[in-house]
């Protein structure tokens, strides 16, 4: 990373998929994927109690999504297929889990579940997390029924740390338990994680891995 690079990577390369940070622009896109995919995101994703809505009201969301992001409060990330033509899902880093650490979530698009794509861009967001923002600590949240996000955690090499009692809201508004999935720096350079290939670059398209 040179030292006058814009962080965080604002755009990211994976063997299958460009990460990029939302633009307004991409509203269409982003709003067709998803209202494709509201009965596989349902029971999962509580923002996606929202929709259907506009694609004004979709580019008000990734307008405030970019803000938070420039401000570098927040990261979110459009996963779209090495063209950019299609939005294949959704992923990001969020600050919330305390000082030192990230937390990634995603979601891949149900037309392209299957693929390993959940894990190679889980995994890319690893690497940037530690490797670009040099944090001591990455977690994965999931819902323990959610098999297939607590089986892209264990690929990657985080550990179970343990499973918290009614701490997620579901869509439905009812709580439910929520795993935590830990990498910890020391044990990320033996990770699969690390071994990912991708390449990431800054707002001005320098490279920073």
């Amino acid at each position: 990373m040179t030292p006058t690079a814009f962080r965080p990577a604002y755009t990211v390369q994976t063997e299958h998929t460009v990460l990029r940070c939302w633009s307004p622009s991409e509203a269409g896109l982003a709003l067709r994927a998803i209202e494709a995919n509201l009965e596989h995101l349902r029971p999962w994703m509580e923002w996606a109690k929202r929709y259907p809505m506009t694609v004004a009201q979709q580019a008000g969301q990734l307008r405030r999504m970019r803000g938070l992001f420039d401000l570098g409060q927040d990261f979110a990330y459009g996963v779209f297929n090495r063209d950019g033509s299609e939005v294949l899902g959704g992923t990001g880093l969020h600050p919330r889990v305390g000082e030192g650490a990230l937390e990634i979530g995603y979601w891949i698009s149900a037309s392209h579940t299957g693929r390993g794509l959940a894990t190679e861009v889980a995994g890319a967001l690893t690497r940037v997390a530690f490797e670009v923002e040099g944090v001591r600590r990455v977690e994965i949240h999931c819902d323990p029924r959610n098999v297939r996000s607590a089986a892209v955690a264990r690929r990657l090499g985080f550990v179970h740390e343990g499973t918290l009692r009614q701490r997620l809201v579901a869509p439905d508004g009812v709580l439910r338990d929520m795993m935590i999935w830990t990498l910890l720096a020391d044990a990320y350079p033996t990770s699969r994680a690390a071994a990912n290939p991708i390449e990431a670059f800054d707002v001005l398209g320098q490279k920073l891995l």
